[in-house]
């Protein structure tokens, strides 16, 4: 029995796996630290902008 439930076990693991390659993704693409520094500070410079023009 222990065998077959050894067997069993190694198989539906496999099977998962495999159906897990197959399946949408839901989360979103990992950005380097590096890529956000150079796109963020273009978004930022607009909105502390408006910030400083709004204070005067």
């Amino acid at each position: 029995m222990n065998r077959r439930k050894k067997i069993k076990q190694i198989l539906t693991k496999k099977s998962k796996k495999a159906n897990e390659k197959n399946l949408p993704k839901s989360k979103t693409k990992y950005i380097a630290k590096a890529d956000r520094i150079t796109t963020l500070p273009t978004q930022q410079d607009d909105i502390t902008n408006e910030g400083a023009i709004a204070i005067e």
